[in-house]
């Protein structure tokens, strides 16, 4: 070999060292990047000698598709979750001090207090007092439902609107790449930032990913719709502004297909909108109805019945609705009947009614009047609207709840079913979670950046650049013994 040669073998060696010291430092700097894939600075051999390559550490297709899958699943199930909490809390308390289960209790046994001595105008007050307590909690736990249907359109309309920003962005960064590797360009960057928003959109809708020639990527989710294919496609929802009981939501539509709810409190939703249209047209219809029935069972439970022991119909007594004074329909769910009820005005001496009709009974007239002479030591329709607190009745099975039970069983039940979806709610997100967790470590061990193995290299490329520039240094000494020797 030359001394020419042998300088410039030298030469080329410090620029690969140099060009593989600066990609082992961009490693380092973005060792905390979670959307950062390592790269390899690899010597290959040209026609002019060697070049540095830049590779990117590769990830298996099937355990990316599979970690999107678990991140879209984790994400969709801890919301889940947590709205489910919420949504307890708002209509049962922290402790439950606010459920419908505790207020039909203390109603049970404020009337059971009152039945021992109705002459007790006090006790009465008290077993009034109680029944529109239990009034304002169905009126509030249903108007809670709407809120929470409303707060639900509004992240539904933020979350469209960031996902129609993120197809934006993602078009621009595919462009980057598709462009820089026609071009032979290093694209990695590009695929980085790409990869960086393909999580992002995953956690929203859940997308299948093609890829064709030049690094394009095209975006099809689960229900079939294609969210982009060169052009982002276009994504819409019209929030609705206020909830009403038997108001229902619009859908979202991602290129004119609508996304569908997910079911169950170990959902099948994937990605935050499927998550969100379950809790807002399912869940929260559920608990909708459940206040629902139990509304009905109050005022069918109070319900007026002819004293004459003729075949004049039950009504409403000292619960009634706007259907009044004709009860509603048995075991039939009636949609916003928590929303409707009320108490009797004529029960109500604030009103200007009588607080004696609920021992006496008469708000219907005289055939509905069980102590015509007023007697103030009369309990027999007391007792009678405690046993039939106690009494069975058949409950729409819509509701989750169906079948034949007391009120106050079925009222601890809908507690219970909540508690229940709650529960299993926050087992699965920790489920899926977990599973996330396993195989997003799985990708960093394939992709990440390990400080300690890049150290390592960076003292390895130290001695090679020590060896390069020995050789520069004594091919010039022989130069330069050359060039003594020809003087």
């Amino acid at each position: 070999m030359s001394l020419t040669s042998a300088l410039q073998t030298a030469q080329n060696s410090l620029f690969n060292v140099t060009r593989q010291t600066s990609i082992v430092s961009r490693n380092v700097t973005n060792a905390g990047n979670e959307n950062y894939t390592r790269r390899q600075g690899v010597v290959e051999s040209s026609g002019l000698g060697s070049r540095v390559v830049v590779i990117r550490n590769g990830v298996d297709s099937q355990l990316s598709a599979a970690s999107m899958e678990a991140l879209a699943e984790s994400k969709a199930q801890s919301l889940i979750s947590d709205r489910l909490d919420q949504l307890s809390i708002s209509i049962n308390g922290l402790d439950g001090s606010t459920s419908l289960s505790q207020g039909l209790t203390e109603l049970h046994n404020s009337l059971q207090t009152y039945s021992a001595e109705p002459s007790n105008g006090l006790l009465a007050q008290v077993a009034l007092q109680n029944a529109t307590d239990l009034v304002n909690s169905l009126n509030n736990a249903s108007g809670s439902i709407q809120t929470f249907k409303t707060s639900m359109d509004v992240e539904l309309k933020y979350e469209v609107t960031k996902l129609n920003q993120l197809l934006s962005e993602f078009h621009a960064a595919n462009g980057d790449v598709t462009s820089g590797t026609r071009a032979g360009r290093d694209v990695s960057d590009a695929l980085d930032q790409r990869n960086a928003l393909l999580k992002q959109i995953t956690e929203i809708v859940p997308v299948n990913v093609l890829t064709r020639e030049g690094n394009d990527a095209v975006l099809v989710t689960k229900g079939g719709a294609t969210l982009f294919e060169t052009v982002p496609r276009t994504v819409t929802f019209d929030p609705v502004p206020v909830y009403g009981p038997t108001t229902t939501g619009n859908p979202i539509r991602i290129d004119g297909v609508p996304v569908l709810g997910g079911t169950g409190a170990n959902t099948t939703a994937s990605g935050t909108l499927s998550a969100m249209i379950q809790l807002r047209d399912d869940s929260g219809a559920t608990i909708q109805s459940q206040l629902d029935e139990v509304a009905r069972g109050l005022i069918t439970a109070f319900a007026e019945t002819d004293a004459t022991g003729g075949a004049l119909p039950s009504l409403a007594g000292l619960f009634t609705y706007s259907g009044a004074p004709a009860l509603p329909p048995t075991g039939v769910l009636l949609p916003g009947l928590a929303s409707d009820i009320s108490i009797n005005p004529q029960f109500d001496p604030a009103q200007g009614g009588n607080i004696n009709l609920l021992r006496d009974g008469g708000a219907n007239g005289a055939a509905y009047t069980h102590n015509p002479s007023g007697a103030a030591s009369y309990s027999d329709h007391l007792i009678s609207l405690v046993q039939s607190l106690d009494g069975t009745t058949d409950f729409d099975g819509q509701s989750e709840i169906g079948g034949s039970m007391s009120l106050l069983t079925y009222a601890a039940q809908s507690i219970g079913w909540l508690d229940g979806q709650r529960s299993e709610a926050t087992q699965a997100a920790a489920t899926k979670d977990s599973l996330h967790a396993r195989l997003a470590e799985k990708i960093s061990n394939q992709t990440g950046v390990n400080i300690d193995e890049e150290m390592a290299l960076l003292l390895q490329l130290e001695h090679s650049y020590e060896a390069s520039a020995r050789v520069i240094s004594t091919v010039d000494e022989m130069l330069a013994t050359l060039m003594s020797v020809v003087r």
